[in-house]
C-alpha cells in the first residue's frame, strides 16, 4: 500500500542546501533509558542497539550494565559482538584488545549453557584468526552447530573480522541466508509505512460564538413599545365596535403566530444561505491569495491530488475537480486554519485530507452530498404561508383602523395613525432582534452538533489509520535485517563480477549513504533510515582498490547506476571529512590521477531532534550506522601509508590475540 505521494528528482547542485522531501521521527521509547534504569534495562537497550546496527551505543550501554554488576555468559557474548561489530582488527585499540583478552578469562567462571558455548567459540575464532597456522575446521564445525540465535549474530557482527579461507567457507551459507531473508515479513508491502510520518490528531473548526447576547434587552424595549401601541389601537377599536375588535384580535393573533413560526425558518435559511455564499466566495479568493510553496499551498495541492484519485465512478478526475471546487476550497481553507500554526508539514495531515476526499465521494454516491443552495432552500409552502399571514395582519390592521375612524373624533384618529406608525416601527425592530436571536441560537446549536459529528468521524478515521500504520510499520530489527541482506548480496555480486574470493581480499568496507530523492525516518534516539540508499564498496587486494557503488530503492532492493573503478594504493592522496552544520557530513577522496570524489555521508538532522536528544550523539549514531568510522580509517590509512598499511594489516598477518587461560 502507498500513500500516493510522488517525488520528483532534485536537480540542485550536490553541495547546495536543499530541503529534504519527506522525513519523520517515530515517537518511540525503544532506545530510551531512564536515568535510574537498572543495569538489566540498560543491557536490554544495548542489545537492541546492537541488533539495530548501532554497535557504538551498544558498547556503551552493555559496558555500563557490566560495570554495575550485571554480568554473565549472555551479557559478555553480546558485549564481545558489540566490540567487534562493524570493525576490523586494525580498528581496535591496544586497550580494547586488552579488555577482550581479560574478558576471555571470565568464560570459565560462567555457568555452563549455550551462551557460554557461544562465547567460547567466539574467542576461539579470534584466537585462530590471529594464528595463520591455526586449524579452522573444528571451530567452524562447532560454530555451525550453534543455534541460529547465537550463530547468526556471530557471522553478522564479525563480518569485518572474519577473513580469508574461513570467510570463504562460510560465505555461501551467508549469501543463501541473505537471499532467503531479504524479502521476508512482507517487506515490499510494508516498508512504505516506516517512512510514513506520525499523523497529527484530528481537529475541526469550532462553531462561531453566539452574537445574540444583547438581543433580549432590545426585544424587551421594542416589544414594550409595540404592546403599548397595539394595545391602544385594540382598545380604541373595542370601544368603537366590540365584535369587529374581537374578531380582528383573533385573526391578528393567528396570523402573527403563523408569521413568527414560519418566518423565522425563512429568515434562518436565507441568512445561512447568504453566509455560505460568503464562505465559499472567501475560500475561493483565499485559494488565489496564499503564497506558493507555503503550508496552505501544499494543503491545496494535496486536496487537488486526493480528490482526483478519489473521484466517484462516472466522473473523470478533471470533471470531479470542477464539480467540487467550492467544497474543496472550503475544506482546504479549514485544514489550513486548523494546522497552520502547528509547525508541521502537510504530510502529517494527509491522512485527514485523504479521509475528507473519500467522505465527499461517499456522500455523493449515497446522495447526501447536497449543494448548500439546495440544503438551505426555503420551500414555497413556507413562503406562501408567511405572505398570507402578513397580508392577513395588514388587512386586520386596516379594518380596525377604518372601524375606529368611523366613530372616533379627528384627534383620536390622528392618535390612532401615530399608534399604527409606532407599532409598525417598534414591531419591525422587535421582530428583527427576535429573529436574530433565534437564528443565532439555532445556528450555534446546529454548528455545535455538526462540529461534534465531524470531530467524532475524524477521530474514528484517525484511530483507524493510526492502528493500521502501527501494525504495518516494520520494526528497527526488520529494517536492519533487510539492509544487511542487501549489503551481503551486493558484496557477493561484486566479488563474482571481479572474480574474487575472500582469500584475495585484504580488507573491505561498505559505506552506506542517502541517495536523493528520498524519504527518511527513524525511531527517537536511533539512526536515520532511508527509502533510497547509495552503497559504496571498497575491496582492497594486493593489486589495489576496487570501488563499486550503486543506488537502490530500499522497498524492492532494485539497484541502478552501478559504477566500478579501480585505483592503485599510491593514487589515493588524501581523505578529508567536512562537517557542515546545516548540510551534514561530506567525505572527500583526493586522487592523484583524477578529480576529487565528494561523498555525502549524511544530511543534517538537528532540526528533527527531540528535546531530550543530543545533536552530537545522534550524529555519531548515524555515522556509526553508515559504517563511516571503519571506512574512513581504512581509506585514511591507505592514503597515508600506501602499501605499507596493507602489509601491516594483511589478514595473513593479523595482530595477535591470545585467549586467557
Amino acid at each position: 500500500m502507498t500513500d500516493g505521494t510522488n517525488f520528483t528528482h532534485n536537480s540542485a547542485a550536490y553541495d547546495s542546501t536543499v530541503g529534504i522531501q519527506a522525513e519523520t521521527v517515530h515517537n518511540s521509547n525503544v532506545y530510551f533509558v531512564h536515568p535510574e534504569a537498572s543495569p538489566q534495562e540498560k543491557y536490554k537497550v544495548g542489545v537492541r542497539f546492537l541488533e539495530d546496527g548501532v554497535p557504538s551505543r551498544a558498547r556503551d550501554m552493555i559496558s555500563d550494565a557490566i560495570a554495575h554488576g550485571y554480568d554473565g555468559a549472555e551479557v559478555r557474548f553480546f558485549w564481545v559482538l558489540a566490540m567487534l561489530s562493524k570493525r576490523a582488527h586494525h580498528d581496535l585499540s591496544a586497550e580494547e584488545l586488552q579488555r577482550l583478552h581479560q574478558a576471555s578469562g571470565f568464560v570459565r567462571t560462567y555457568a555452563d549453557g549455550e551462551w557460554k558455548t557461544a562465547l567460547h567459540i567466539t574467542f576461539e575464532l579470534l584466537t585462530i584468526l590471529s594464528d595463520t597456522d591455526g586449524e579452522t575446521g573444528p571451530v567452524l564445525k562447532r560454530l555451525q552447530a550453534l543455534p541460529p540465535r547465537q550463530r547468526d549474530p556471530i557471522l553478522h557482527h564479525l563480518d569485518l573480522v572474519l577473513t580469508g579461507g574461513m570467510k570463504d567457507s562460510l560465505w555461501v551459507e551467508t549469501c543463501e541466508r541473505a537471499e532467503a531473508t531479504r524479502f521476508s515479513n512482507d517487506r515490499v508491502q510494508r516498508v512504505w509505512a516506516y517512512f510514513e510520518p506520525e499523523p497529527i490528531g484530528p481537529r475541526a473548526l469550532p462553531p462561531k460564538a453566539n452574537t445574540a447576547a444583547d438581543a433580549p434587552a432590545g426585544i424587551a424595549a421594542w416589544g414594550g413599545l409595540f404592546i403599548v401601541a397595539t394595545g391602544f389601537l385594540w382598545i380604541s377599536a373595542l370601544v368603537a365596535d366590540p365584535a369587529t375588535a374581537v374578531v380582528g384580535l383573533l385573526v391578528a393573533l393567528g396570523a402573527g403566530f403563523t408569521a413568527a413560526h414560519f418566518g423565522q425558518e425563512w429568515w434562518y435559511q436565507e441568512h445561512r444561505l447568504k453566509a455560505k455564499d460568503q464562505e465559499y466566495h472567501a475560500a475561493q479568493m483565499s485559494n488565489q491569495a496564499f503564497a506558493a510553496g507555503g503550508f496552505t499551498d501544499h494543503v491545496h495541492h494535496s486536496f487537488d491530488y486526493r480528490f482526483r484519485t478519489h473521484a466517484p465512478v462516472g466522473f473523470a478526475p478533471d470533471q470531479w475537480i470542477i464539480h467540487t471546487a467550492g467544497i474543496r476550497s472550503v475544506l482546504a481553507t479549514e485544514i489550513s486554519l486548523l494546522y497552520r500554526e502547528s509547525r508541521i508539514g502537510v504530510d502529517r495531515v494527509n491522512w485527514l485530507i485523504r479521509y475528507l476526499a473519500q467522505d465527499v465521494r461517499d456522500r455523493f454516491n449515497n446522495g447526501t452530498l447536497v449543494d448548500h443552495r439546495q440544503q438551505h432552500r426555503t420551500s414555497a409552502k413556507i413562503k406562501a404561508l408567511c405572505v398570507i399571514a402578513f397580508i392577513a395582519l395588514g388587512i386586520t390592521a386596516l379594518s380596525l383602523t377604518v372601524t375606529m375612524a368611523a366613530v372616533a373624533s379627528p384627534s383620536h384618529v390622528l392618535l390612532a395613525f401615530l399608534a399604527i406608525a409606532g407599532a409598525v416601527w417598534s414591531g419591525r425592530a422587535a421582530s428583527l432582534s427576535w429573529l436574530h436571536m433565534r437564528s443565532e441560537e439555532r445556528r450555534f446549536a446546529d454548528e455545535t452538533q455538526e462540529h461534534h459529528e465531524r470531530l467524532s468521524a475524524r477521530q474514528a478515521a484517525y484511530l483507524q489509520w493510526k492502528t493500521f500504520l502501527d501494525a504495518t510499520r516494520p520494526t528497527e530489527l526488520e529494517m536492519e535485517t533487510w539492509l544487511t541482506c542487501d549489503k551481503t548480496l551486493f558484496v557477493d555480486e561484486a566479488l563474482r563480477q571481479h572474480q574474487l574470493s575472500w582469500r584475495n581480499i585484504i580488507a573491505h568496507t561498505i559505506l552506506i549513504t542517502p541517495a536523493r530523492p528520498y524519504k527518511r525516518g527513524r525511531e527517537r534516539g536511533g539512526p536515520w533510515r532511508y527509502s533510497r540508499y547509495g552503497l559504496r564498496l571498497f575491496l582492497v587486494t594486493q593489486d589495489g582498490v576496487r570501488e563499486i557503488n550503486t543506488e537502490y530503492d530500499f522497498t524492492d532492493a532494485k539497484r541502478t547506476n552501478v559504477q566500478r573503478s579501480n585505483f592503485r594504493f599510491d593514487a589515493l592522496s588524501s581523505v578529508q571529512v567536512t562537517e557542515r552544520t546545516n548540510i551534514g557530513y561530506d567525505l572527500e577522496l583526493i586522487l592523484s590521477n583524477g578529480p576529487a570524489r565528494n561523498i555525502r555521508v549524511k544530511d543534517a538532522d538537528t532540526h528533527q531532534l527531540a528535546p531530550d536528544e543530543s545533536a552530537r550523539e545522534i550524529s555519531e549514531i548515524n555515522l556509526n550506522s553508515a559504517g563511516f568510522t571503519h571506512a574512513f580509517r581504512l581509506l585514511e590509512g591507505i592514503a597515508a601509508d600506501g602499501k605499507g598499511w596493507i602489509e601491516r594489516n594483511n589478514p595473513n598477518n593479523p595482530p595477535p590475540f591470545l585467549a586467557a587461560d
